[in-house]
């Protein structure tokens, strides 16, 4: 059924290569050589022509182990990095909070946007949740500043409807609204991911990133941001990619995954089918391994 309907975005081999590279990187490299080092040039594929597409409302998830290239593909899609090959196309990008910016047309590739454009689609279209938030907050700003500071970049000008908007984000998020003047650098682990993750919604996103979001909190905190991540879904009809080295987390929240490894997808299907029958010898050594 969800073949039926356009996908949000197409992503068609898309690569990252650190180091000079060589035309045989790609082809020494990936599971099958258990590495992601090139022999002969000693690159390291990051990731390696991986394709797939996203559809509306979908929770997809990214499988792997450390250095499998799983966050490394969610930030080149952030436009965090830059990208060393492939292709990544927006089917609506008219759904926009921001209609003041111009978005790329359906068939405009959009690694070939310059940087600019890049940070206007990113704040218009796009939000992060990062592992560490240290990476997503300004710690000695105040949890409203930043969210406030991202809702300038979507082009919110009116400081008292910025304002309320963070304090009603905080509020979804189970941030007690009287510490919306307080700095994230006060804030347990567990809140400062809160935080990021009103800041994220902030633009109304068109796709939300969440890159091992409960990695290193106690379980009872991941237990209540996971549940906040479900609610908010549910009632925001996200589409979201979920990056997780955690079976339990990627059987909880998404429908479909791909599982990673040494740079490339080994793998991928609905989550059920994935994690109650792999195919694969490393997903099959993966699920057993969380068993």
């Amino acid at each position: 059924m969800m073949q039926q309907w356009q996908p949000v975005l197409t992503i068609k081999d898309l690569t990252k290569i650190y180091g000079g590279g060589c035309p045989r990187c790609l082809e020494v490299t990936g599971p099958e050589f258990e590495t992601n080092i090139c022999c002969h040039c000693g690159a390291v594929v990051a990731c390696g022509q991986v394709s797939f597409e996203l559809y509306p409302a979908e929770v997809l998830g990214i499988v792997g182990e450390s250095g499998s290239g799983k966050s490394t593909v969610v930030r080149l899609l952030y436009f965090d990095y830059d990208s060393s090959g492939g292709e990544i196309y927006f089917h609506n990008a008219a759904v926009s909070a921001n209609p003041q910016v111009k978005l790329p047309q359906t068939d405009e590739n959009l690694l070939t946007l310059n940087s600019f454009q890049k940070r206007q689609l990113r704040h218009a279209c796009l939000g992060m949740v990062y592992q560490n938030p240290h990476l997503g907050l300004r710690m000695a700003v105040s949890s409203g500043g930043n969210i406030a500071e991202r809702l300038i970049m979507a082009g919110c000008r009116h400081i008292g409807q910025m304002r309320g908007r963070s304090a009603d984000l905080l509020a979804k998020t189970e941030i007690p609204v009287q510490r919306l003047d307080e700095p994230p650098r006060n804030f347990s682990g567990g809140m400062r991911q809160r935080v990021q993750i009103a800041k994220a919604l902030s633009n109304n996103p068109v796709i939300l990133f969440l890159d091992e979001v409960t990695t290193g909190l106690d379980l009872s905190v991941q237990a209540r941001v996971l549940d906040l991540i479900r609610q908010l879904q549910s009632e925001f009809h996200l589409t979201v990619i979920v990056v997780s080295h955690d079976l339990g987390v990627i059987r909880l929240l998404t429908s479909r995954t791909m599982v990673m490894k040494c740079g490339r997808v080994v793998e991928s299907g609905l989550t059920d089918q994935i994690l109650e029958d792999p195919q694969h010898p490393y997903t099959q050594l993966l699920v057993s391994s969380q068993l």
